[in-house]
């Protein structure tokens, strides 16, 4: 890949957003002048079960709208001195890839990570529609870091959970009061 792309797409449910996603999109950023944030699984409807990641679409794991996570992911992308016009967010709904023009350019390198059967499937799917893709990283499930699943839970259970997210999520999942969804 040349050295900075003009646009780059990089994509997530953020069902909560965490350091680790923050570092994910900066690193995406670092090899963009302009980064598209695709939020998966956007509303029930662009959503679908998928056998290699079988909770991803289940209602429990997707607590958040659209909306907050769009808000989340700005907030977070501007404290870190991004600048409104180096990204955009756009609903994107990865399981329906008939549908992906509709949301983000793709003339654009698509960043992505691996760490299971899931990211490789989204690899494989998206060089086979003729993406241009970047891996980020590749690392097996126990060197993945912070999971959202985990942060949803802490939050539900009453444990700590504000030093995994960046204080602007930590604000607005406060201000939402989104423990009593969970």
């Amino acid at each position: 890949m040349e050295d900075t792309a003009p646009v780059g797409v990089i994509h997530g449910r953020f069902q909560i957003l965490h350091h680790d996603h923050v570092r994910y999109l900066l690193a995406g950023k670092a090899l963009c002048r302009h980064l598209v944030v695709g939020i998966t699984n956007p509303e029930p409807a662009l959503s679908a079960d998928d056998e290699t990641d079988p909770t991803r679409s289940d209602p429990s794991a997707n607590p958040l709208t659209y909306y907050e996570r769009h808000v989340m992911v700005r907030r977070a992308l501007e404290a870190h001195g991004v600048s409104l016009q180096e990204f955009s967010i756009v609903p994107f709904p990865v399981n329906f890839p008939d549908r992906y023009r509709y949301y983000v350019p793709l003339d654009a390198v698509f960043f992505l990570t691996i760490y299971d059967d899931w990211g490789r499937k989204k690899l494989r799917l998206f060089r086979s529609l003729g993406l241009r893709t970047h891996v980020l990283w590749e690392k097996p499930p126990h060197e993945k870091g912070i999971s959202a699943s985990d942060v949803r839970r802490r939050i539900r259970e009453g444990l700590p959970w504000e030093h995994l997210v960046p204080e602007t999520t930590a604000e607005l999942v406060t201000a939402w009061k989104i423990a009593e969804r969970l």
